[in-house]
C-alpha cells in the first residue's frame, strides 16, 4: 500500500508539473523594428533596426494567455531640412501583452510598453544645397542622453503564429504616446512608431 501511494503521489506531481509546464512558458525573440515619428512636422523618416529579449508566457485558458516581455530595441529616425539629424536612441522595452487567440496556431496581441532609455545621440550633417548662403560648424555626433526623457510610454497590437508548438512569429506595431525629447531640447513633437517583425523559440 506504501509503494502504491508513493507511486501515485509521484504520478501526480509528474503530472502537475506538466500542467505547470503547459500553462507557463518563456524563451528568447529576436528581430527588426522600423521606427520613425508619427507625430512630427518636419520632414521626417524612419530607420531600420534590431531588437533581441526574452519573454513569459501564461496561458489562462486555452483563449487567453499573458506574455511579459523585455526586449534591447535599438530604434532611431531621421529629420532633413537645412539640417539632416540622424537620431539614435536605444531603449530596454517592456511590453506586457493580453493574447487572444482566436484559433489555436494564432493570436491577437494587445498591451502597453514601458521603455527605459538607455543611449541617446543624434548626427548632424549640414545640406548645403538647402541654404547655400548658410556656413555650418555643427556637423558631427553628439550625445543627447540628458535632453532625452529617460522614460516613454506606448501602447502596441499585433499578431502571433505559432508555426510549432516551439517556433512563432510575431508582428506588432507599437505607438509612442509620449514625446521622446525634453522640452529644453525642442518644444516640437517627436513620438516613436515602432513596426516589428520577430521570431521567437518557447522551452
Amino acid at each position: 500500500m506504501k509503494k502504491i501511494t508513493i507511486a501515485l503521489v509521484c504520478m501526480l506531481l509528474t503530472a502537475g508539473a506538466a500542467m505547470a509546464q503547459k500553462k507557463l512558458t518563456f524563451g528568447p525573440k529576436v528581430g527588426v523594428d522600423y521606427t520613425h515619428f508619427w507625430d512630427n512636422e518636419e520632414d521626417a523618416s524612419g530607420q531600420f533596426n534590431y531588437q533581441a529579449g526574452v519573454f513569459l508566457e501564461y496561458r489562462f485558458t486555452d483563449k487567453f494567455s499573458v506574455a511579459p516581455e523585455v526586449v534591447f530595441a535599438a530604434q532611431g529616425a531621421k529629420t532633413k531640412q537645412t539640417i539632416e539629424t540622424t537620431y539614435h536612441t536605444n531603449y530596454i522595452n517592456v511590453p506586457v501583452m493580453l493574447k487572444w487567440y482566436v484559433i489555436k496556431p494564432l493570436s491577437i496581441d494587445f498591451g502597453p510598453q514601458l521603455g527605459i532609455n538607455v543611449y541617446s545621440k543624434e548626427t548632424i550633417k549640414y545640406i548645403p544645397q538647402e541654404a547655400p548662403m548658410l556656413k555650418m560648424i555643427a556637423d558631427g555626433t553628439y550625445d543627447i542622453k540628458d535632453l532625452t526623457k529617460t522614460v516613454d510610454f506606448g501602447v502596441a497590437l499585433g499578431l502571433t503564429y505559432n508555426i510549432t508548438d516551439e517556433v512563432f512569429v510575431q508582428g506588432r506595431y507599437t505607438m509612442g504616446m509620449i514625446n521622446v525629447f525634453k522640452t529644453e531640447y525642442t518644444s516640437k513633437n517627436f513620438k516613436y512608431g515602432n513596426a516589428q517583425i520577430a521570431i521567437g523559440y518557447r522551452f
